[in-house]
């Protein structure tokens, strides 16, 4: 430990790169949080049951928090380092959880779910970073992408805890959950003492012996002169040199040809995860159920559970062959399928529908047509599978990146912060929607699903398989709307040609300061 770290925890590439994932968990913990209470009678009682306008307020109180936090990590990425962000989220976790678990008013616990966001946008901005930086090329994608499956363990955890205190008489069946949920958050901010800090900021730092020292630890067993130590670490550093020349950090470089593209590529891949409707799936299942015939707290609650539980199922698959698959693959796939659950989904609350009442409000239901009502479970399950194994690990990872490290912090940041807004409006839409425009709810979410589908075709370039720094090489290639012809092996380099490209940069920067103290 006398590297401020461990070095033995260092040595293992997967524990290095999942343990960062619990900052994920807590965004799952979030989505069970609320959608587990929403029948319950205590909660509806202590909270004067709110209308659908208004618990889609008190929901969307979370991602607007998390819009205002993903915005910080620019910032603080940047000022105190990656680490040290995913410690500072967890402590805010746990302040959250406490107003939360001691709210008497709706004030009280919209509030608590503000500053419950705020550490959720924390860690969802800084966590996918920690880990691009931390983990080697041939397996980032898939490290990066258990940040998905994080949020669906802590989906499924919450809700199964939400599940069991359902059975408890009074506030305790919400404030028992509520209050347990900080343990993960406590966990993470603890334990984050014992990982290293990213090496590619302390090069941006001029700490160079302990960059060298955590990449020897992290990918070469305590070598600093392993090949693959070597090429990270001269990659990194040309790359901070090159990009040192080309100015100051600042969100106007945001705005640069070639990060600008990058810049919409990642905005729009975390607002298309949002339209596909996987997350007013998991915040509003019980609402999508009851509108499908499905009725009792009991078979409610388990039928949401087994949604849950094939979310964690189907992220294992992705986790494990993202970078073998490729991004692009997933995210067609993805989206295609999903557009079609939906649609079909729409078209059954459509035909064997009506508008019937559930305790006093206005409700489109079915009634009478089992068939339907089973053909409708069906089909959200097949759409959640379809979300875990292709879009929902792959929103996380290509953003974290595609960007160079100049930009990094602040342009994944401002991705997330784009999840968090359509995150936001959507939470707040969706209960006003299905209470007003019914089953057309799911034909607006299967278009969106059919148009990113388009996007993803004629603009995502592939990136599996490379490192940060050869990623630079694929955007360079151009292709903004033919994103297939940029080839998988496009920036792949040896470690003389990146040392021999050091040399060219250190020379000519050189050259460049004689040339200046030539005209002084």
């Amino acid at each position: 430990m006398a590297r401020g770290y461990s070095a033995f925890i260092a040595s293992n590439p997967y524990i290095v790169g999942s343990f960062a994932c619990l900052g994920g968990m807590l965004f799952g913990l979030d989505i069970s949080s609320m959608s587990g209470v929403l029948n319950n009678n205590a909660y509806l009682n202590l909270y004067h049951n709110p209308s659908s306008n208004a618990q889609g307020a008190i929901v969307a109180s979370m991602p607007a928090g998390s819009f205002v936090g993903s915005l910080l990590v620019s910032k603080l990425a940047d000022k105190i380092g990656r680490r040290n962000t995913v410690i500072l989220s967890g402590w805010v976790w746990v302040v959250g959880s406490i107003l939360q678990c001691a709210s008497i008013n709706r004030g009280m616990l919209v509030v608590g779910r503000i500053v419950s966001g705020l550490a959720v946008g924390l860690a969802s901005s800084i966590v996918p970073i920690y880990q691009s930086e931390i983990t080697a090329p041939s397996i980032r994608g898939r490290l990066v992408s258990m940040q998905q499956w994080a949020i669906t363990w802590g989906i499924l955890l919450q809700y199964f805890v939400q599940f069991g205190c359902s059975y408890i008489n009074g506030v305790a069946s919400f404030r028992i959950p509520w209050g347990l949920q900080m343990i993960p958050a406590i966990i993470l901010s603890t334990g984050m003492l014992l990982f290293p800090e990213s090496p590619r900021w302390l090069i941006d730092h001029d700490r160079e012996e302990e960059a060298l020292q955590i990449l020897a630890d992290l990918h070469g067993g305590g070598d600093k002169n392993h090949e693959l130590v070597v090429l990270e670490f001269e990659e990194i550093k040309g790359q901070v040199m090159f990009e040192r020349t080309e100015g100051a950090k600042s969100y106007k470089d945001l705005l640069k040809p070639g990060i600008l593209r990058r810049v919409g590529l990642g905005c729009s891949l975390q607002m298309w995860s949002q339209l596909t409707g996987m997350n007013i799936m998991m915040y509003y299942i019980v609402y999508v159920f009851q509108g499908a015939g499905l009725t009792g707290r009991r078979g409610n609650l388990i039928a949401d559970s087994v949604q849950y539980v094939l979310n964690v199922a189907l992220t294992i698959p992705a986790i494990i062959y993202i970078d073998k698959w490729g991004r692009r693959p997933m995210l067609i796939i993805g989206t295609l399928l999903m557009g079609f659950w939906l649609f079909l989904v729409g078209g059954l609350q459509g035909k064997y529908g009506a508008w019937g009442d559930v305790g006093g409000s206005r409700v489109w239901l079915i009634n009478g047509h089992e068939a339907a009502t089973k053909a409708i479970i069906v089909c959200s399950y097949l759409f959640v599978c379809s979300f875990a194994i292709t879009v929902g690990p792959v929103s996380w990872t290509y953003p974290a990146e595609i960007f160079p490290m100049r930009v990094r912090a602040k342009a994944v940041s401002v991705a997330t912060a784009t999840n968090w807004i359509f995150n936001f409006a959507l939470a707040w839409a969706v209960p006003p929607g299905l209470s007003t425009i019914a089953y057309k709810t799911y034909f607006i979410f299967g278009t969106f699903n059919f148009a990113a589908c388009i996007h993803f075709i004629f603009c995502f370039p592939e990136t599996a398989g490379r490192t940060l720094e050869e990623i630079e090489d694929v955007f360079a290639q151009g292709h903004a709307f033919t994103a297939w012809k940029v080839s998988r092996d496009v920036g792949k380099k040896t470690v003389d040609e990146v040392v021999h490209r050091n040399e060219r940069l250190e020379k000519g920067a050189h050259d460049s300061h004689e040339h200046i103290d030539e005209k002084a």
